[in-house]
């Protein structure tokens, strides 16, 4: 009888191709997703005479460096004119190399960790890279979705193969149920808080429990997309009918029979009772609150009753020394309660939380409020933008004094000219919050949708419990 194995043990052992001595494999890459970052590896390619080599299993999208501002203009939109270039540059690699190109002006454009799931190219049981650390988010769907260097992509280019070497695996279980206001985003800051940025080094998460079960699609890509701050290789959540459901009918998934098949396969993948973690880690789900970040680290977030900490309690020699600084950067005293702490910008977006159930969240704390601060929204991707118009979702926000803005990374990466002025605060939706982040000088909270809209309507940290029932 076979030894029970986990989702990941599964996933990996069905896509070894070789092994050699030292410990890695030759490992199968199902969908490979680029962006107008992976030029260097197309640009290493070309100098080798070389073209990719299954274009149909790469998909290309542009992201980082596309405006919010005047996309009416399309590429000329972007002001920066290296950035015009990067956008032209991914659109001729996608070209010459024969791959599915979402532009700036495809009606599937957006963020490539949130049309991945959204146009079904992320399926249960597939192995994702792509060149960007969040592609994590994937694993939500019961995928081994990892980041990858410009070398590592330039072979997975090349071959759809990669060598690696087998990372270790650990559970978060998440137990009990979650209070009203609290979301993903705080159910994943507060793990990171737990364990820490290192905690997860060198393993695969799989995520599980009552609470995780409970989150919507959603909620897990959410949770899933800050697996990397923990330090993790990559986040999972195990398959079930949500994800089927969410699936079905998208237009890379399986269809007809095709379906039934995959279907059977999916519903194969969960990790068997009595498989083997290397280690497990376990929260009380019923005990969180709303969270959000104090200092320049996702491990540095506390729930939203608490104060700013005094170093000097804090861990080790280098936890205490990381929180001396983050609190000069961030301008914060020890003993300030969070709720004391101004609020001077806000961005509702991201591939961690820039979905149509952030908007609505969002949506709900500011209908009928009016903006105490400038904040911008930018949707997960274009296809989602019409959507949250179709609901009327972008009238809530623009009565409010917000702006309904363009999908792309915007503010999370700040590469597109949507950066926080040095000096001010931004509550923030994104995934990171270290120094300049959002730009130079920028200090970032990090929290949910629906606590940053908290924000914008009272100009400081606020505990959206108190302004929704």
């Amino acid at each position: 009888m076979p030894s029970p194995q986990t989702l990941f043990d599964k996933i990996w052992d069905q896509h070894v191709i070789l092994r050699r001595d030292g410990g890695e494999v030759l490992l199968h890459i199902d969908r490979n997703l680029v962006h107008e970052g992976s030029f260097h590896a197309f640009g290493a390619l070309a100098k080798e005479g070389r073209k990719v080599r299954m274009p149909r299993q790469t998909f290309a999208v542009a992201d980082h460096y596309v405006p919010t501002l005047g996309r009416e203009r399309g590429v000329d939109g972007a002001e920066d004119a290296d950035a015009r270039h990067m956008i032209r540059l991914l659109e001729e690699n996608s070209r010459v190399n024969g791959i599915a190109h979402f532009g700036i002006d495809d009606a599937r454009q957006g963020i490539v960790h949130v049309i991945g799931p959204e146009l079904g190219i992320t399926q249960p049981g597939l192995t994702v890279t792509c060149g960007d650390s969040h592609t994590s988010t994937h694993g939500a769907l019961g995928a081994f979705a990892f980041g990858t260097g410009a070398s590592q992509l330039k072979q997975i280019l090349a071959t759809q193969c990669l060598w690696m070497k087998r990372p270790k695996t650990l559970r978060v279980i998440v137990n009990g149920t979650l209070s009203a206001g609290v979301t993903g985003k705080d159910v994943v800051l507060a793990i990171i808080a737990k364990i820490g940025t290192a905690g997860a080094t060198g393993h695969v998460i799989e995520y599980a429990g009552a609470v995780i079960r409970s989150l919507s699609i959603e909620g897990r890509l959410t949770v899933c997309n800050m697996s990397i701050e923990a330090g993790a290789r990559a986040g999972m959540v195990a398959p079930d009918d949500a994800v089927y459901q969410y699936l079905h009918g998208r237009e890379y998934a399986p269809k007809g029979a095709d379906w039934d098949r995959a279907l059977t396969q999916w519903r194969a993948l969960p990790t068997d009772d009595g498989a083997r973690f290397d280690r497990e880690v376990t929260l009380d789900g019923t005990q969180l609150e709303p969270m959000l970040t104090w200092g320049t680290s996702p491990e540095e977030a506390l729930p939203v009753s608490a104060c700013v900490p005094d170093p000097q309690t804090l861990g080790d020699a280098n936890q205490r020394a990381h929180a001396a600084q983050a609190l000069a950067y961030m301008d914060l005293k020890p003993g300030t309660a969070l709720t004391d702490i101004r609020i001077d910008r806000a961005f509702i977006g991201s591939c961690t939380n820039g979905r149509i159930e952030d908007l609505r969240a969002a949506a709900a704390v500011l209908k009928g409020r009016k903006a105490a601060i400038p904040a911008w929204v930018s949707p997960g991707s274009t296809a989602l933008k019409l959507q949250a118009e179709a609901e009327g979702l972008d009238r809530i926000f623009k009565d409010a004094g917000v702006e309904w803005r363009a999908s792309g990374c915007s503010s999370c990466a700040a590469m597109n000219g949507d950066t926080v002025p040095a000096g001010l605060r931004c509550a923030s939706t994104s995934n990171r919050n270290f120094e300049g982040r959002q730009g130079k000088g920028a200090r970032t909270h990090l929290m949910s949708p629906a606590m940053a809209a908290a924000a914008i309507v009272t100009g400081r940290i606020t505990d959206v419990r108190k302004l929704v029932s």
